[in-house]
């Protein structure tokens, strides 16, 4: 899991319960996709939320998912580290 600290102290990171982040503090979360399925049976990352493109189509919901954290890890994550 990776945690980005700015220098107020607020941390962001893509929702994992690997760690348990309420022991950091206050903790504010925030939906950053929808992975959901479409009517033919495939699966969809729709990443509105945090002003992100519709990803996929994909054939399993592992695979969207897997799509959803590489462009919340890149586009999301990392871009507010260069703020």
């Amino acid at each position: 899991m990776q945690l980005l600290i700015s220098c107020n102290g607020d941390v962001r990171c893509i929702y994992d319960e690997a760690l348990p982040l309420r022991e950091l503090g206050r903790v504010s979360i925030a939906r950053g996709s929808h992975v959901e399925p479409t009517e033919e049976g495939n699966w969809t990352a729709d990443l509105s939320p945090v002003n992100g493109p519709m990803l996929g189509p994909f054939e399993s919901r592992i695979a969207a998912l897997a799509a959803e954290h590489a462009w919340l890890s890149q586009n999301w994550l990392e871009a507010a580290s260069r703020i």
